[in-house]
């Protein structure tokens, strides 16, 4: 084939293609194990994807294709290398990281999340990372305690 046929990278494909890596927190990287299942699965999803895009001929669009599963895969490579497992609690006397928390708010709301690692937290599905103001305000705490102050108060409901 000659030179004359062959694309050449654009500024455009080589910026689509050269990642920033995925902020990583400077907190400890605690985590349940359903959290570290899911990081799991989340490399390999990433790994199949860039095998996946290895596939495709073009080289340009290769490159654009790999980019996102070769980044998200060495953010969620370390992620497991430096993941600590926290066992859930063995108690359910003080709020802790694993614990399921119901607690009022000042005004009125119920609200009942699990305190989980920074990577699995989904607020949506009922679950905060142990770094939000609302964790670290009840860590330690017991059903009955009122943590916050005016209309920001929560009173711990129940631990499980």
């Amino acid at each position: 084939m000659s030179v004359a046929f062959t694309k050449e990278e654009s500024a455009e494909t080589a910026s689509e293609t050269l990642l920033p890596d995925r902020p990583i927190s400077s907190h400890p990287n605690f985590v349940t194990e359903v959290g570290l299942k899911a990081l799991e699965r989340q490399l390999r999803e990433a790994r199949e994807a860039y095998e996946l895009a290895q596939q495709i001929e073009d080289v340009n669009e290769r490159r654009r294709q790999t980019a996102v599963p070769l980044r998200d895969a060495r953010y969620f490579a370390e992620r497991i290398r430096t993941a600590q497992l926290v066992p859930d609690p063995a108690s359910t006397y003080a709020v802790a990281f694993g614990s399921t928390v119901t607690f009022r708010r000042g005004d009125g709301r119920v609200q009942q999340y699990r305190i989980v690692g920074e990577d699995e937290a989904d607020p949506k599905t009922g679950s905060i990372s142990f770094v939000s103001p609302v964790a670290q305000s009840l860590r330690g705490k017991a059903v009955g305690d009122v943590v916050g102050s005016g209309s920001q108060e929560l009173e711990i409901l129940t631990i499980a």
